[in-house]
C-alpha cells in the first residue's frame, strides 16, 4: 500500500519539471489551477476506497469465504501483483492509443464497479458461502470475488501512473516554478493522507460495523471519486497521445532476435535519429546494433529513417537499461518481506488495547511504517544528507549503492525482530496463561521495515533516474513497479512451498490459520536467512554493475557531446 508513495515521490519529479517549464502550450483557455481538485481527489479517493479494502481482507477471506490463512494470503499477493504490474499497461495504454483523460476515466468507473461487487458480496448471501459450515467457496462465489479484484486492479492501473503527469498537463501554460512546486507538494501531501485514512478510518469502520458498512463506505469513495473527475472534463487539457518508448525497447529486441544471423561489418550503416538527441553507437551488447543496421546504403545515407528499423538512440537507450536489471532484482526480496500479511494475523491475537474503550484494529499496525516513511524521508533530504556530505563527499550524503544496500541491511534485522518477538508471543499464548502480549511489540519491526523500504526503494528510483536516460526517466517508476509486482508473486509462491512442504505427514504447518499452532517465527527465520543471502547477491551484482560501467559510454554522455558539437558548428 505504501509502495505507491515512494515509488511516485522521487522518480519524474525533476523530469515534469523541466518539462513544464520549458514547453509552450496553446491551450491557455483550458487547465490551470482550477483543475487540480478535480485530479488530486480523483486519485487520493482511489486510493482510500482500494487501499481501505486490501488492508482488512485477510480476515473477510478467512471469516466469510472459509479460506486458510496460506490461501487467502497468497490471493491476496497475487492481487497486489496484478494492481502494480497493469500500472505498466496503464502508462502505456495513456502514452499510445488512448490518452491519459480517457484512460482515468475508464480506470475509475473499473474501480467504482469492482469495489461495488465487492459490496454485493457482503449483503447477497448467495455471493458467499454458507456461514452455518465451513463448506470452501463454490467456483461461481469465487469467480465473482476475484473478478471484484480484478475490476480493483485494473482502476489502480489506469489511475495511478496516469495522474500526477494528468495533473502536471494542465499547468503547462504557466511558466511559474514556485506553482509546479505546490503541485506536486499538494499531491504528495495528498496521498499520505489517503493511506493514512485507509488504514485507519476505513479499517476501524470495518471492525466496528461489520463488512456490509465497511465495503459501502469505499463505494461511496469511488463515486464521489469517479464524478469528481468527470465533472471537470470540460476544463482539462487534453494531451495528444505520442509513441510510448517501452514499445521503442521492444521493437529493438524483436528486430535484434531477427536480424540474429547477419554478420555485423566495419562499413555498416546504422540508422539514425535526425533529432538532436543522436548518438554514436557503441560496442557494448553490440549484439543490439543488429536491430539498427542498415544494408540499403542509399537510404542509410540519405538521412531518411527506414521504416520498421529501430534508431542508434533506442537501441542505446536499451544498453543502459539492460545492467541495472542484476541490481533492480536485488529489490524483490524486500518487497517480499513488505507484503507479507502474517503480522496482521499477530496482531489479531494481542493485546491491542489503547484505553479501556479503544482498540487499535489489527490491521493498522501498518501506520507505523508509513509515519517512518513519511518522517524519515524529510529528515534525510533536509538534514541528514548535510550532516552526512561533509564526510562521504557525496551530494546526496551516501552514495546510492550504500544507501540501497543499507535497506537490504535493515531487511533482515526486520526479519530477525519480526521471528523474536514471534517466538515470545506464541510461547505466551501456548503456556495457557492470562498474560496478553501488547501488539505495540509489533511497533519495531513496522518501523524497521518502513526505514528499509525508505533507503532501498527511494534509492532505487533515485539509482534508475541517475542511470538511465532522460528520455527514459518513466522507466524508474516503471521497474520499480514490476519489482512490486514480483515481489507480491514470490510472496505467494514462497508461501505454499512452505506451507507444503512443512505440513506433509499429517504435520502442522508453520503456516496454519491458527498461528498459535503454527510456527510463523520459524518463516520469519526463513525470510531473514533468504535476505541475508539477497543482500551478498546485491554486493555481487554492484561489483558487475561497476565493471560494466567503467567500460560503458553513457548515453546521456554522448547526448551531451553530441550537442555541443552541433552547436559549435552553427557557430
Amino acid at each position: 500500500m505504501e509502495g505507491d508513495l515512494k515509488e511516485e515521490k522521487s522518480s519524474i519529479h525533476a523530469d515534469l519539471q523541466t518539462h513544464l517549464l520549458n514547453e509552450n502550450n496553446n491551450h491557455v483557455q483550458k487547465g490551470g489551477l482550477r483543475t487540480m481538485p478535480f485530479i488530486i481527489v480523483n486519485e487520493a479517493f482511489e486510493k482510500v476506497a482500494s487501499s481501505g479494502v486490501m488492508a482488512n481482507m485477510i480476515f473477510y477471506l478467512m471469516e466469510v469465504y472459509h479460506m486458510e490463512a496460506v490461501t487467502g494470503t497468497s490471493v491476496i499477493y497475487i492481487w497486489s501483483a496484478l494492481s502494480d504490474g497493469l500500472s505498466i499497461f496503464g502508462a502505456l495504454v495513456s502514452d499510445s492509443y488512448f490518452g491519459r483523460f480517457r484512460v482515468i476515466a475508464f480506470g475509475s468507473l473499473s474501480s467504482l464497479v469492482g469495489v461495488s461487487l465487492l459490496w454485493l458480496t457482503s449483503i447477497v448471501p448467495q455471493l458467499t458461502p454458507s456461514s452455518a459450515s465451513s463448506c470452501p467457496p463454490t467456483p461461481a462465489q469465487l469467480g465473482f470475488l476475484l473478478a471484484s479484484f480484478s475490476l480493483i486492479s485494473i482502476g489502480s492501473g489506469c489511475i495511478r501512473p496516469c495522474s500526477i503527469v494528468f495533473g502536471a498537463d494542465q499547468l503547462k501554460h504557466y511558466n511559474s516554478q514556485r506553482l509546479i512546486d505546490s503541485y506536486f507538494n499538494w499531491y504528495y501531501a495528498s496521498s499520505t493522507i489517503s493511506y493514512v485514512i485507509a488504514s485507519t478510518v476505513v479499517v476501524y469502520i470495518q471492525d466496528l460495523f461489520g463488512w456490509r458498512v465497511g465495503f459501502a463506505v469505499p463505494v461511496l469513495v469511488m463515486l464521489c471519486s469517479a464524478l469528481m473527475f468527470l465533472l471537470g472534463s470540460s476544463l482539462y487539457v487534453k494531451v495528444e497521445v505520442k509513441k510510448s518508448p517501452f514499445s521503442g525497447l521492444i521493437q529493438v529486441l524483436a528486430v535484434a532476435f531477427k536480424n540474429r544471423e547477419i554478420r555485423l561489418l566495419p562499413g555498416d550503416c546504422y540508422n539514425h535519429s535526425n533529432e538532436m538527441d543522436r548518438v554514436e553507437l557503441t560496442d557494448n551488447l553490440r549484439f543490439l546494433n543488429k536491430a539498427c543496421v542498415v544494408r540499403d546504403v542509399n537510404i542509410g545515407s540519405t538521412g531518411l529513417n527506414p521504416c520498421g528499423v529501430p534508431t542508434v538512440e533506442k537501441v542505446e537507450s536499451l544498453k543502459t537499461l539492460i545492467p541495472i536489471i542484476p541490481i533492480w532484482s536485488s529489490g524483490i526480496l524486500l518487497f517480499t518481506n513488505t507484503v507479507q500479511n502474517f503480522p496482521t494475523l499477530q496482531a489479531e491475537k494481542m493485546n491491542r488495547n489503547i484505553t479501556s474503550w479503544f482498540e487499535i484494529p489489527a490491521a493498522s499496525f501498518i501506520l507505523f511504517e508509513l509515519l517512518t516513511i513519511t518522517i524519515w524521508i524529510p529528515f534525510y533530504d533536509c538534514i541528514l544528507d548535510k550532516l552526512l556530505a561533509k564526510y562521504t563527499n557525496e551530494p546526496r550524503g551516501l552514495h546510492l549503492k550504500i544507501r540501497m544496500g543499507i535497506g537490504l541491511i535493515l531487511s533482515v534485522i526486520t526479519m530477525v525482530v519480526s521471528a523474536i518477538v514471534e517466538t515470545i508471543r506464541r510461547d505466551l499464548a501456548n503456556q495457557n496463561t492470562s498474560v496478553d502480549m501488547s501488539a505495540m511489540w509489533l511497533v519495531p519491526q513496522y518501523v524497521l521495515l518502513g526505514l528499509s523500504v525508505a533507503f532501498n526503494d527511494i534509492g532505487q528510483i533515485e539509482f534508475y533516474y541517475s542511470e538511465l536516460p532522460k528520455s527514459m526517466a518513466s522507466f524508474s517508476i516503471a521497474v520499480l513497479k514490476v519489482s512490486a509486482a514480483s515481489g507480491s508473486l514470490v510472496a505467494s509462491l514462497l508461501t505454499n512451498i512452505v506451507d507444503s512442504v512443512t505440513g506433509r505427514g499429517g504435520n502442522i504447518s508453520w503456516l496454519s490459520s491458527d498461528i498459535d499452532e503454527g510456527h510463523v517465527d520459524y518463516y520469519y527465520w526463513l525470510l531473514s536467512f533468504l535476505s541475508l543471502l539477497n543482500f551478498f547477491y546485491y554486493l555481487i551484482c554492484c561489483r558487475v554493475h561497476q565493471s560494466f560501467s567503467s567500460s560503458e559510454c553513457r548515453l546521456s554522455h554522448a547526448v551531451n557531446i553530441e550537442r555541443s558539437d552541433s552547436i559549435e558548428d552553427k557557430l
